[in-house]
């Protein structure tokens, strides 16, 4: 990154939308010491969103910039160290705002879950970051933050060489008034495009990867469609169609190829309390993949989001009430075998059979727009305190490649988070 003394520290570029507010009322706190400003076209709703947030940010910065406009991006990337992108959908806004950043010397952290837009700009933009000495980190929010990190976590935990990684995430709400909207129709867009392209992904990977990874032994193997895991309260399961297992796989890749490590495997699932609510999420996830496919059936799902989601998603989003009353906890089960590190590691096809298991649960509260704000400005700050720690000159990465070596997780257990091992082998 340039040198050069300049104006700000952090925008919070779309700051407007509904993540984008929440992040500016964290960043109260989180930014405390730095020099921060918000970045929109609106000015009006900019100011709108600072007076909502705090009756004392009168003073913050306010830049006015559009997506549709080159110039302002370049403008306001140019005026701080790291942009603290809000504003998506990221496959259609996102790559300008990396693009400007890029070019002007400036880091670049987004909450995207969006595997094309993810592994499309390190594609195209990996070696120019590092060039530029600059840091592009996407998947910075919930719940990829807590499953590539809690990854990471559990590896370090293990005294041994893991083989393979399950990830489970379930959501609880304990208010007595639970109900209405729980995502923000901005979420339900970016799921309904990333859908859409899912076919795009097969090829990009292909450009990205182009020698494929050692075929390493044991497989992983998937479990049925649906199923019940005793070890988890007889929680039932799906798997779970987010790009937690992209974002891994990234970060396991850039450790097979920087480290010479052996890369854990890893399938994600999602855990329901019933066989009725598996049934319905199948009723109601079929019906938006297949709609998903067509073009007339993406714009009845973007027009009618109340209808297709029975209720969980509005263009208002959650109540505060019902943010602040969900909790979230995502449970990591890693299998693998005890012994000396360096020494298993020589071969890819390990005998035997995995013989030592390790149980990680990463917990919080308000998942969607909470914790997502927090690891979002948190992801920030590590990228401008602690970017001697992160790989290489700069680049395009997954959080659990660009900040292993960082103390993200003990920030992130300082704000709210909680990273534990909750059941390990004697």
């Amino acid at each position: 990154m340039t040198e050069e003394k300049r104006p700000l520290d952090v925008i919070i570029f779309g700051a407007t939308g509904f993540t984008g507010k929440y992040t500016v009322l964290q960043a109260i706190k989180l930014l405390d010491g730095l020099k921060w400003g918000v970045a929109g076209r609106n000015k009006d709703k900019l100011i709108s969103v600072l007076n909502w947030a705090s009756t004392d940010l009168a003073e913050i910065p306010i830049v006015i910039a559009d997506v549709k406009d080159p110039e302002s991006l370049n403008a306001m990337a140019k005026q701080c160290r790291i942009v603290v992108n809000c504003c998506g959908p990221y496959r259609f806004f996102g790559e300008q705002v990396v693009k400007a950043c890029v070019e002007a010397g400036t880091h670049h952290v987004d909450v995207s879950g969006e595997p094309q837009y993810m592994e499309r700009m390190q594609l195209l933009y990996h070696e120019k970051a590092q060039e530029k000495g600059v840091y592009i980190v996407s998947a910075c929010g919930l719940d990829s933050i807590p499953t590539d990190l809690g990854t990471v976590f559990l590896e370090n935990q293990f005294n041994g060489v893991v083989n393979s990684v399950e990830s489970f995430i379930g959501v609880t709400n304990k208010s007595p008034n639970a109900g209405g909207a729980v995502i923000h129709y901005g979420t339900w867009e970016s799921a309904i495009y990333g859908l859409a392209h899912a076919n795009e992904l097969r090829s990009l990977r292909s450009k990205l990867f182009p020698v494929r990874l050692p075929n390493f032994q044991p497989r992983l193997k998937d479990r049925p469609l649906v199923g019940k895991v005793r070890s988890l309260n007889n929680s039932w399961y799906v798997p779970f169609p987010g790009s937690d297992r992209s974002v891994v796989m990234r970060s396991q890749r850039f450790f097979y190829d920087n480290d010479k490590k052996r890369p854990i495997q890893m399938k994600a699932y999602v855990l329901f309390n019933s066989l009725l609510h598996v049934i319905l999420i199948g009723i109601f996830g079929g019906i938006f993949a297949l709609m998903s496919r067509f073009k007339l059936g993406r714009q009845l799902l973007l027009k009618y989001p109340v209808f297709f989601s029975g209720g969980y998603v509005s263009h208002e989003g959650p109540s505060e009430e019902s943010m602040n009353s969900t909790d979230f906890a995502i449970y990591l089960i890693g299998e693998g075998w005890a012994g000396d590190k360096q020494q298993l590691e020589v071969t890819n096809q390990l005998k035997t059979p995995p013989e030592k298991k390790i149980y990680v649960k990463v917990s919080g509260n308000n998942p969607g727009y909470g914790s997502t704000c927090v690891a979002l400005l948190l992801s920030a700050t590590t990228i401008l305190n602690e970017h001697a720690k992160m790989p290489s000159t700069g680049g395009v990465y997954p959080p659990g490649a660009a900040y292993y070596k960082t103390n993200l997780i003990e920030e992130l257990c300082k704000h709210g988070l909680k990273f534990e091992v909750i059941e390990k082998p004697k």
